[in-house]
């Protein structure tokens, strides 16, 4: 009743108003929860390995060792318990959900990535909280509008603004988190979602100014402009940052890609190969140095070297134990986000530059921080892909107008040399690698394009299907799966469709089920001849196969058709 009461009240607004003021509490309630997230991991990390660093180095061992092995054991059995949606950065699958689901994104996604990700990063694991936050604070946003009486098909203004609210939280950046979503997930500069978004990034920042304060992530003290040697290695910096952050990408999707095929360990297990890496490396960076930069966020460290109290030799050693624990933690199926290590791998690559330099030449604090800063900013446009973003973020982490034009300079150099040594970026690459097309995050804009699109485009590339017409298998997948229908593969072999009604009236006379003759195309066929197929189908369903008669790797319903087209109908009127 009260819902309804409220949800009423929403609706008496004026239309511009009610989108201001659900803009409003989208933005406070996302700042919130990215603020309390950043306060979990902050707790758990200085209660757990900050206070074990305090005590002897044996202790510090066994202690160490027994946090980062329990908190990835809780983390992979969140996981695979509860949403597998909620591993890894979770910005990619926040993307996926604004196009595909039109920004609907079920609650368990944002509790599980809450708990999961404070447990992960504040328990250890080398990894960023800024793909956390933005799909905890998205998730909220989307299900906030569901409450607030938004139908399911018009959440996306939700998830945006929430996105853009969290990520200004995370690193109390409001205009790179407002770029970054326009660039990365809406994929539009000019949208007209960019009001709301806006507002909801202003407010997130607001959040966090109010509960934690003003200060930027980094403080930088006797900020002098660069003198021309800066602006000379600046290039060369932003090259070397940028391939660390090519191979960085390519080794931990490929790791997680080998990772997702092998079916002999169960995957609750998986995260804790990449905590004893972790911990391996850490541990012994700690053994020798102090220096706890290998485990979670690492920004004690790379304060540190911006402050130019560590040594370019440390800044090495720092930089592969770092590079090598990141992109495993990622790989093996870790929950976390990958900001914050690709600004710390460029950061020390600065500072490794301005050591082995000042070896022959006097370098002066300017430099030092021009390169540390570039090689950050290079660093992390390289895999994200959003140049606008890599310098904004950079500058308003530190707050040194005296940067930007380094910072543009390097952000050229990073999307030159990227983009020529990978296809996609970071979030793309991803995507792809889980079967998901990326003509669905780039819906067409006309009807010629529209029928051209793959059918690969609107598969569901994890269809559920039947592998046994035993009782016992029919029984199980009637239970565990809601759908009408389920595709017969028997020895590797498409059999046909087998219905539900089919199905439950082959259990309750106990007779053999018979099938029906599935209709079937290839991934690269167009939406043009689905179409047909689809009418043509007593199914209304449409198998995928990866070669004329090979194994099916997916289907398409009408549902799906008709869901790309409302998309399709939906951005050509937003462009209007």
């Amino acid at each position: 009743m009260i819902l309804h009461a409220w949800q009423r009240r929403l609706q008496r607004f004026p239309v511009r108003g009610r989108a201001v003021l659900i803009s409003c509490l989208y933005g406070l309630a996302a700042g919130a929860a990215a603020v309390a997230f950043q306060l979990g991991i902050n707790w758990l990390y200085r209660l757990g390995l900050c206070r074990l660093a305090q005590e002897s180095k044996l202790t510090f061992l066994f202690g160490s060792l027994a946090l980062l092995v329990s908190s990835s054991l809780i983390v992979g059995w969140l996981l695979n318990s509860f949403c597998h949606e909620a591993a890894g950065s979770g910005i990619p699958q926040l993307k996926l959900a604004f196009w595909k689901d039109f920004g609907c994104v079920p609650w368990r996604v944002a509790w599980v990535k809450f708990v999961a990700g404070i447990i992960s990063v504040g328990g250890g694991s080398s990894l960023g909280r800024e793909g956390p936050s933005v799909q905890i604070a998205g998730t909220l946003a989307s299900n906030l509008a569901g409450l607030a009486g938004e139908a399911r098909q018009n959440r996306r203004a939700a998830a945006a603004a929430g996105a853009s609210a969290g990520l200004a939280a995370a690193f109390n950046a409001p205009l790179a988190a407002t770029t970054f979503v326009l660039e990365e997930i809406i994929g539009d500069l000019n949208s007209r979602l960019l009001g709301s978004v806006l507002l909801a990034a202003v407010l997130g920042a607001l959040v966090v100014h109010g509960i934690i304060g003003k200060q930027p992530s980094f403080t930088l003290t006797g900020v002098e402009s660069p003198t021309w040697i800066g602006y000379v290695l600046t290039p060369v910096v932003a090259a070397v940052a940028t391939v660390t952050g090519v191979w960085f990408q390519r080794l931990s999707l490929g790791l997680r890609e080998r990772i997702r095929r092998q079916k002999r360990i169960p995957g609750w297990l998986i995260p804790v190969a990449g905590a004893l890496i972790t911990w391996v490396l850490g541990a012994a960076v700690f053994w020798h140095t102090g220096h706890l930069g290998v485990f979670s966020l690492g920004y004690d460290d790379l304060s540190s070297a911006l402050a130019n109290d560590l040594g370019w030799q440390l800044a090495a050693v720092l930089l592969l134990a770092k590079f090598t624990a990141t992109f495993t933690c990622f790989g093996f199926g870790g929950c976390g986000g990958i900001f914050s290590p690709t600004l710390f791998f460029g950061g020390m690559i600065g500072v490794i530059f301005a050591g082995l330099l000042n070896l022959e030449f006097p370098v002066s604090r300017g430099d030092m921080l021009t390169l540390s800063v570039t090689g950050m900013s290079a660093c992390l446009g390289a895999v994200v892909w959003a140049p606008v973003t890599g310098i904004l973020i950079v500058f308003e982490m530190t707050q040194k107008f005296s940067l930007v034009p380094a910072l543009m300079l390097a952000a050229l150099v990073s999307q030159t040399i990227a983009r020529r040594l990978n296809t996609h970026n970071f979030y793309d690459a991803l995507l792809a690698s889980d079967g998901h097309q990326l003509e669905h995050v780039r819906p067409p804009r006309d009807l010629q394009s529209w029928e051209q699109v793959p059918v690969s485009a609107l598969a569901n590339f994890q269809p559920v299907t039947l592998t046994s017409l035993a009782e016992a298998e029919i029984s199980r997948l009637l239970a565990a799966h809601p759908y009408q229908q389920f595709p017969v593969v028997i020895a590797g072999q498409l059999q046909g469709l087998l219905t539900r009604t089919e199905a439950e009236r082959a259990l309750a006379t106990r007779t053999p089920a018979s099938l029906k003759p599935a209709t079937t195309c290839l991934r690269l066929e167009t939406v043009r001849q689905l179409q047909q197929r689809l009418i043509d189908s007593d199914t209304q369903m449409v198998l995928v196969l990866d070669r004329p008669n090979g194994q099916v790797v997916g289907l398409v319903t009408l549902h799906d058709l008709l869901r790309t087209q409302v998309m399709m109908a939906q951005q050509a009127k937003a462009d209007v």
